[in-house]
């Protein structure tokens, strides 16, 4: 069984099944997902979207139905069809609930993308190595903070590694979606869910205005993600006023969107690393309910929350949350990096660090070696002897 509530993880949990199926055919998968991992053959018990939310408040309105997807799976874990394994991808504050269940009853349990224990309730390492047996981090200076632990833990490299390919070059793709080569350029990204498109859609939009007053040919490129859908992303960005501006919704590969721009103005998430991996100068912003925002300012004590300066260790792309993400600020640093090639080009190279930390990659081969092994048996089990 695999479970991920998010758009990215749906995107490692469909390459992890098929390097898994290409080591050993005879396995399947069934569990909560999206399209990318029923492509790669899962059977979609329940779409990951349905229960995808951030937020403390946001949480409290979607809460009946993540609890009905619990209470299903809890039956299933207890159930004659019970899987031989349990593979959670990140989507921690659901998925270590379901892995306590799982533990309990005795079904192995592998965690793919750790809990951010480094950024708040670095506690959390204690339960986590109660009830998983073995973690795959993404990061390099995770493995260190289970130290200790009676848990498995080992640093597997970033499965957006294995995933980087530009497959059309800049002036096909967008002769293909009928912008002129020779204009700007800008990627808007709102983010995976909902509730990240209604707190940062309208800024996204603001901010695209603050651009067109000093560069007015620039044309916009709005990625959906797969757990929105390009009829959601088009419907909010009509009600946002929004339906006036130059840009184009696509569903395309992120690589290529990125590649294609001139510059990129993303919601915090994984899509981030994505676009700095390919290269593309990147403003990075985050806005979530007042509430949310004053208890998690109260939580979270880390220097940086873009993963791409997470992994540089150093502000690589600038990062703006809630208030301080004022469409002026972020339209002036758009507009700096259109006109200014040598800022444009020292952005680049600090990025460029950002794929050094990582390292090489085969990500989701290591992962898949992982969840064959425990899937036939070969895992201490929590209380057994080494």
């Amino acid at each position: 069984m695999v479970v991920t509530g998010e758009a990215s993880g749906d995107l490692h949990g469909a390459n992890l099944i098929r390097a898994a199926q290409r080591l050993d055919p005879q396995l399947t998968f069934f569990g909560v997902g999206g399209e990318q991992m029923a492509a790669a053959g899962c059977e979609i018990i329940i779409p990951g979207k349905t229960i995808s939310v951030m937020g403390i408040v946001e949480v409290i309105g979607h809460f009946p139905i993540i609890w009905r997807t619990f209470q299903h799976l809890r039956k299933i874990l207890q159930g004659e069809q019970r899987p031989d394994l349990l593979i959670l991808i990140d989507f921690p504050d659901f998925n270590l609930r379901l892995a306590a269940v799982a533990s309990k009853l005795g079904i192995p349990v592998l965690y793919y993308v750790s809990p951010q224990v480094w950024a708040w309730r670095r506690g959390r390492v204690k339960s986590i190595a109660k009830v998983v047996d073995r973690l795959a981090a993404i990061l390099p200076f995770e493995p260190p903070l289970y130290a200790g632990l009676d848990i498995d833990v080992e640093y597997v490299g970033n499965p957006l590694t294995d995933q980087v390919q530009i497959s059309e070059e800049r002036q096909t793709f967008l002769q293909r979606l009928a912008i002129p080569a020779d204009v700007p350029v800008i990627g808007l990204f709102p983010g995976s869910r909902g509730t990240e498109l209604r707190f940062n859609l309208p800024t996204l939009l603001a901010t695209a205005r603050v651009v067109l007053k000093e560069h007015p040919r620039t044309h916009f490129l709005v990625p959906a993600a797969a757990t929105l859908g390009a009829e959601s992303i088009r419907a909010a960005i009509a009600v946002a006023g929004g339906a006036d501006l130059p840009l184009t919704i696509v569903e395309e590969s992120v690589y290529n969107v990125a590649n294609a721009s001139d510059a990129v103005l993303a919601v915090s998430g994984t899509v981030t690393l994505q676009v700095a991996l390919v290269g593309t100068p990147l403003l990075i912003i985050y806005r979530v309910a007042p509430l949310t925002y004053a208890i998690g300012k109260r939580l979270i004590k880390v220097p940086f929350f873009g993963l791409p300066n997470i992994i540089a260790g150093q502000e690589v792309a600038k990062e703006l949350v809630q208030d301080a993400a004022d469409p002026e600020v972020l339209g002036r640093e758009m507009n700096l990096i259109l006109s200014d090639p040598a800022h444009a080009a020292a952005l680049r190279q600090g990025l460029a660090l950002v794929r050094e930390k990582i390292g090489p990659g085969g990500c989701s081969q290591r992962v898949a070696l992982m969840a064959i092994e425990m899937s036939r048996g070969q895992v201490r089990r929590k209380g057994q002897a080494c």
